[in-house]
């Protein structure tokens, strides 16, 4: 299962780069084709190799080819471009279309918006599918919306817009991930008709968790300790603020909100125990698997069917029903199956970073966590739970922290102390969590049990923010490529196996692991190093930046330098800055070979043969004298200026034959 799973991910991995280059129409019967020639070709190879005792090279090359094929043609047959009914393939203009859309997850609300994904039902008069992210402006009067409710809507579907600014995290990508390839952006008054849709089992899901926290709501648990138990139990985070997520991941803790692997894990294993006593009746093995893996789902739905809870019960279930075959097998195999199968029901899942996370950290769990578990052998049950649980957190911990540190740029030096004191004691709060949501339902919830609760929980809310004041244990700002990432897997790789076979060839690998990861560290150092200039696209303001080796300098149009904010703080660290000051916009500077000259709302500007021109701050000049006058090389306009300023200049360069760069629609300029 291991090989089989690594050949249909590797389909998946080539055809996700190789996506941009296989949109021809010819394309798409071949994508059908090749993987029926090569099934046909393994099955025939099948038979022919059935005969003997051990099968050969060829059929274990075409089994592997056959599984490539299989990633590779099912991730490219499910982009738009092969899909005829998706709403991409429909000419899309400026003006409203009438919409029908059906709301399939409700997702945590903005400053601005209510926001939802949906499925589109029809555009006009076309029947056609696909999904979008649905927003709806606050300011508007609007009934609650809820999973499976059908919307008639009167608007426009647009595409979701790029990053402008370099080192940005990319929405868009992100987004298209999930299937998510357009936008509609609407208002209350632009929502034509509004009734409930078509059941699904989703929709029942969410109603079930929402009657549970109008439930929750009335008890006497309080609301920051009542978001914790909400997160815990029913998958629902929308309740925690922003101040106390923050304290959950610098204390390394996050994975206590998101339910996931860990909960599902420990609700399979207490589950298992409650119904070991069936194993004595006949088939009671059977009886008891299928029981736990009920108990899995059951908890699933309570949960809303998130894409993370379904993929742990999934998992959980394999390792449920491996037991219940009793056939000899071993936790990579089963790992790996519910891989397999997850991937097929739904290839983009491999790209989410919950996906990677939960599989990085078990897999790690198997095969780390029983060496270091051999370093020291516990006499007493308590030091034998510690041990055991320090040992399953640094196996997951060193499994996941490279791929942490690449999507968060930070890691929690006291993850260690966060998950000693607090996993003991996670599984007593997660049954005692569903006892409450149980109690809470029926309306019998005792005052008391309650209260108590809200005790455990608030010492549980104590305790994150002691460990998150400790600054000095958080390493956040970390640069992580996505080169130094592989490295440090392969170098963790290697390490791993010298421990398990201390040979000189095992300890050559490491070596070698090692010097690719220092290669990696010391190309990106020279990368970084080099001199840089970005004008940056942000709103309503001027932002230039000049980058010398480690060291920053920052121009801008505020009275307040913005350093950490939105677009610099991503910036800074992919480019390792150290040192950093900042200064007013210069009227004209010069970089390398070229004078750059700033405009702005006063229009004067020094005499300069062939400059850069930067327009800012909707500038008042005479672009076609300006040009006559100085013959610029390029003219720029950043994202101070108002937009018809800016369709008027980029007319006039167009007449005139001279490059114009707007920020807002190419991206920040970087030379």
């Amino acid at each position: 299962m291991v090989r089989l799973a690594g050949s249909l991910t590797a389909g998946i991995v080539v055809a996700y780069f190789c996506s941009d280059h296989c949109k021809s129409s010819t394309t798409a019967p071949l994508l059908f084709l090749i993987p029926v020639i090569i099934t046909v070709l393994l099955f025939l190879n099948w038979l022919w190799e059935g005969r003997k005792l051990q099968q050969g090279a060829f059929f274990g090359i075409v089994t592997y080819l056959c599984f490539f094929s299989i990633g590779f043609s099912n991730y490219q047959l499910r982009n738009p471009e092969y899909q005829k009914q998706h709403y991409t393939q429909f000419e899309s203009s400026a003006k409203k279309q009438l919409i029908q859309i059906k709301i399939t997850e409700v997702l945590s609300e903005n400053s601005f918006n209510h926001r939802y994904k949906a499925q589109v039902l029809q555009l006009d008069s076309h029947p056609v599918k696909g999904k979008i992210l649905f927003s709806v402006k606050k300011d508007t009067v609007l009934e609650s919306l809820h999973v499976d409710s059908k919307l008639l809507v009167s608007d426009v579907l647009s595409e979701i817009s790029v990053p402008l600014n370099p080192h940005q995290f990319n929405y868009k990508k992100y987004l298209q991930n999930q299937g998510i390839y357009g936008q509609l952006k609407t208002t209350r008054t632009n929502i034509l008709k509004a009734e409930k849709g078509s059941a699904s089992l989703r929709g029942l899901s969410n109603q079930i968790r929402n009657s549970i926290i109008h439930k929750l709501s009335k008890t006497s648990i309080e609301p920051r300790q009542r978001a914790i138990l909400q997160a815990l139990v029913l998958g629902y985070k929308k309740d925690i603020d922003k101040e106390q997520y923050r304290a959950f991941a610098a204390a390394g803790a996050l994975h206590i909100l998101a339910v996931s692997g860990l909960h599902v894990g420990i609700l399979f294993l207490v589950s298992s125990w409650l119904l070991s006593p069936l194993r004595y009746l006949k088939f009671g093995k059977q009886i008891q698997s299928i029981l736990v893996v009920l108990l899995l789902w059951s908890f699933a739905i309570l949960a809303g069917l998130s894409p993370s809870v379904v993929r742990a019960v999934t998992m959980f279930s394999f390792f449920a029903l491996a037991r219940m075959i009793d056939r000899p097998t071993n936790g990579f195999n089963t790992l790996f199956l519910s891989y397999f199968v997850l991937l097929l029901y739904q290839l983009n899942w491999l790209f989410h970073v919950g996906f990677q996370l939960s599989y990085l950290a078990v897999f790690h769990i198997l095969w780390i966590q029983p060496r270091l578990y051999k370093l020291y052998i516990p006499k007493y049950y308590v030091d034998r739970l510690l041990w055991g649980i320090a040992t399953v957190t640094l196996a997951a911990q060193i499994g996941v922290a490279p791929l942490s540190l690449y999507y968060f740029h930070q890691f929690p030096g006291l993850f260690f102390v966060t998950n000693l004191v607090i996993l003991p004691f996670l599984s007593l709060m997660l049954i005692g969590g569903l006892v409450v949501v149980l109690l809470a339902t029926l309306d019998w919830l005792p005052e008391s049990f309650a209260l108590g609760y809200n005790w455990v929980l608030k010492q549980l809310n104590n305790f994150i923010n002691w460990v998150a004041q400790k600054e000095q244990f958080l390493f956040d700002e970390v640069s992580f490529s996505f080169f130094m990432m592989m490295a440090c897997y392969f170098f963790l790789i290697m390490g791993v196996l010298w421990w398990k076979d201390k040979s000189s060839k095992r300890l050559l690998s490491v070596g070698l692991a090692l010097t690719l990861w220092l290669g990696v560290m010391v190309s990106e150092n020279k990368m970084v190093a080099k001199e840089q200039l970005v004008i940056f696209h942000s709103f309503g303001k001027t932002s230039i930046g000049y980058q010398k080796g480690r060291d920053f300098n920052l121009y801008h149009s505020d009275s307040l330098p913005p350093f950490g904010d939105y677009p610099l703080n991503s910036f800074m660290v992919e480019r390792r800055v150290s040192n950093y000051t900042s200064a007013k916009v210069p009227k004209v500077f010069r970089y390398k070979d070229k004078w750059i000259i700033c405009l702005d709302s006063t229009g004067i500007y020094p005499r300069v043969e062939n400059p850069i021109i930067l327009l800012t701050q909707g500038s008042k000049i005479h672009l076609d004298r300006l040009i006559d006058s100085l013959q610029p090389t390029l003219i720029l306009a950043d994202g101070s200026n108002y937009p018809w300023f800016v369709n008027r200049w980029k007319a006039t360069c167009l007449k005139r034959n001279v490059p114009f760069h707007y920020t807002g629609e190419k991206g920040a300029f970087v030379h």
